[in-house]
């Protein structure tokens, strides 16, 4: 079990488990976190066929029975995005239609989640779609992971429970001979996310990126407002997709002095070009992610350290699942 979850505030091992009505369902996102998640709450994942015709639809089927099941989807909706969310709301189906009591959709990465507002005329805010096809769907509740940003939240007209990769982050990192650390913002927009982590590390300092976009997956990095010459530079961030703005800010951090760059993020999203720019040689000591999406073989690098979430994904549904609190896990 991850040290941040104390026996103050582990209500697993405060009563005896009760799993007779709690059921696990995994879809073929990520089938082996589900699996980890299985472990910590003592269960097995409940079988399920998810297939494809030759057209291309796709095809579910539970193969145990959940009728009056408080029932918890795990569904990260990662690439291929459409196929996972497409896959998700179908599970939502098959589980309303088998008379389940309750359907909670786990979704350790929420995709379309950046589409979250309106920067332009003519755009849709996805995000907000995405929200209300899942509602429709049939979902009764959300456990999502480091939303893009937290308005999202609101976007769901049923409970939303948003948790935090950070604390697997920290326990991690507070392991480690580090120096003198100063906490980095990759851009302004990212300020909170940071001042928070920075919080954690022992109120470590904190420094911020002035960063100006030119377009989509394009980012430029200009000036470093804050002190990280001779210090470990601890990057955070919610995901990490192609790579340039982590990149363009170790270049600068290591321009500005900083001694070491680490960089953090609970997503490992690693669209191509993520590979190159993060495994380039002396630059990131250190990339450290979560497991909240799988990351595939080819993709994996010499200064990659993947995180488990599934102890805390694991607490945080059986809180639910027993009608506590979800957000003591982190006071």
């Amino acid at each position: 079990m991850t040290s941040f979850l104390t026996a103050a505030s582990t209500e697993k091992d405060k009563v005896k488990l009760d799993t007779r009505r709690l059921r696990l369902i995994s879809g073929s996102s990520n089938p082996d976190l589900a699996k980890e998640i299985a472990s910590y709450l003592g269960i097995n994942d409940v079988p399920l066929v998810s297939k494809r015709f030759a057209d291309g639809e796709l095809y579910v089927q539970i193969q145990q029975s959940i009728r009056g099941c408080n029932v918890f989807l795990i569904q990260p909706t990662c690439a291929p995005v459409n196929d996972s969310l497409m896959e998700l709301m179908i599970m939502v189906d098959a589980c309303k239609r088998a008379s389940a009591s309750q359907i909670t959709a786990v979704i350790p990465y929420f995709g379309y989640a950046r589409a979250d507002r309106k920067t332009a005329g003519r755009e849709s805010i996805t995000a907000k779609l995405t929200a209300n096809l899942l509602v429709q769907s049939g979902v009764d509740r959300v456990l999502a992971m480091d939303l893009h940003s937290a308005q999202i939240q609101g976007y769901f007209d049923i409970p939303c429970d948003h948790i935090y990769g950070s604390p697997v982050l920290v326990d991690h990192l507070s392991k480690k001979d580090l120096g003198e650390v100063v906490v980095v913002s990759p851009d302004v927009g990212g300020v909170a996310r940071a001042r928070a982590f920075a919080k954690q590390m022992k109120d470590a300092p904190l420094a911020i990126i002035d960063k100006r976009r030119s377009g989509h997956n394009v980012a430029e990095s200009l000036t470093v407002i804050g002190e990280v010459s001779n210090r470990t530079a601890i990057l955070i961030d919610d995901m990490i997709d192609t790579g340039g703005t982590i990149f363009a800010g170790a270049e600068l951090l290591r321009k500005e002095g900083a001694n070491r760059v680490i960089a953090c993020a609970s997503h490992a999203v690693f669209s191509p070009p993520a590979y190159e720019r993060l495994s380039k040689e002396n630059l990131f000591e250190q990339v450290i992610v979560t497991n909240s999406i799988p990351v595939p073989s080819d993709s994996h690098f010499s200064q990659l350290e993947i995180l488990s979430v599934a102890n805390m994904l694991g607490e945080a549904i059986w809180r639910i699942h027993k009608e506590s609190s979800v957000s003591s896990m982190f006071r």
